[in-house]
């Protein structure tokens, strides 16, 4: 195979000393000067289109987009197979972090993914119907799993209501990579791939907010959810919903059942007093009146949500202490 009239060839030992050594630095961190090792990797080798493919991952890991465009638009030139490649996969990311539609459209394609026809009027593709998956929010902080909608193959809409702590809300839009790591499963047997977030996208102006419930049931808590979902926000039962995971658990194939019921799941990892289903366990029950829940909706909404769904049911249902969190 011939390339620009020069010959394919391993690459030298210098580029790979300065390769593998570039790694190393960005495992640390240190990506000034791994950059400075891969920039001169492709000096050595510019007919390699892997000194440009790591080039452009650095920039990535530094959300340099318009940086990681070119070397990756540089990388791909230089393919040697014309589908597949996880070259483009990394254009198709910076294209999308850019608003750069027709390139990302383009990159999905030549990945070998099917794009549909539809578009926005800013040529935005929709209709891409890749279902659900994922989403791990701060992925090298304290780190959270949420579900959410895939808008196209490097973005999701966040459907859960995240905690405070991750700094995001529900509805936004969040940037991911393009390999997972780990899968979360349902008892219907479906499989769902976990992303990790690379930025945000797009922010949403709906404010989360955190409440007390008494809640006789869960017909009652399963009430508050459906009518905020009704009102086109959500609501969402903390105290069921989240599991503490050790790191090696939540990057693996875990099931997506929240533990609720007499069975205990050894990878819940929460304590008494703090959320999660075995966090808010008590002897001999099952169901805690009392729930921790997140709502999203906004501030002129909210009161009126709540009290609305304590009005249908004033003998099992009451609220307090409301608390803007996020």
């Amino acid at each position: 195979m011939r390339i620009f009239g020069k010959g394919r060839h391993r690459p030298s030992a210098s580029w790979r000393q300065a390769t593998d050594r570039a790694f190393t630095l960005i495992g640390d961190g240190r990506y000034e000067d791994a950059g400075a090792l891969l920039t001169r990797a492709a000096d050595l080798e510019p007919w390699l289109s892997e000194s440009w493919f790591n080039l452009a991952l650095l920039h990535k890991f530094r959300h340099d987009w318009e940086q990681a465009r070119a070397a990756g638009l540089r990388a791909v030139a230089l393919l040697d197979r014309e589908t597949g490649a996880p070259d483009w996969w990394n254009v198709g990311i910076a294209a999308t972090a850019l608003q750069d539609w027709p390139l990302a459209r383009r990159a999905w394609q030549a990945y070998g993914l099917r794009v549909p026809g539809g578009a926005t009027e800013a040529g935005e593709p929709v209709g891409m119907d890749l279902g659900s998956a994922a989403v791990r929010l701060s992925p090298e902080g304290e780190a959270e799993v949420v579900w959410g909608r895939r808008l196209d193959p490097a973005r999701i809409e966040v459907l859960s209501i995240p905690l405070p702590s991750s700094g995001r809300r529900w509805g936004e839009v969040v940037l991911h990579d393009g390999v997972p790591h780990g899968e979360r499963t349902t008892s219907a047997g479906h499989a769902y791939p976990v992303f990790d977030e690379i930025e945000l996208w797009a922010p949403s102006p709906v404010p989360t907010w955190v409440v007390l419930l008494e809640a006789a049931t869960e017909a009652d808590r399963d009430a508050l959810e459906q009518l905020a979902a009704d009102a086109g926000f959500a609501a969402e039962d903390w105290s069921s919903s989240v599991r503490l995971l050790c790191r090696m658990c939540s990057e693996s194939r875990m099931p997506s059942d929240e533990g609720d019921g007499e069975h205990l799941d050894p990878h819940d990892h929460s304590e008494p007093g703090h959320p999660g289903p075995l966090g808010h366990r008590t002897d001999g029950q099952l169901w805690v009146p009392e729930r921790e829940c997140g709502v999203a909706a906004p501030a002129s909404l909210v009161r009126g949500l709540l009290d609305g769904w304590v009005a249908d049911s004033p003998d099992s249902r009451d609220w307090r202490d409301l608390e803007e969190v996020c």
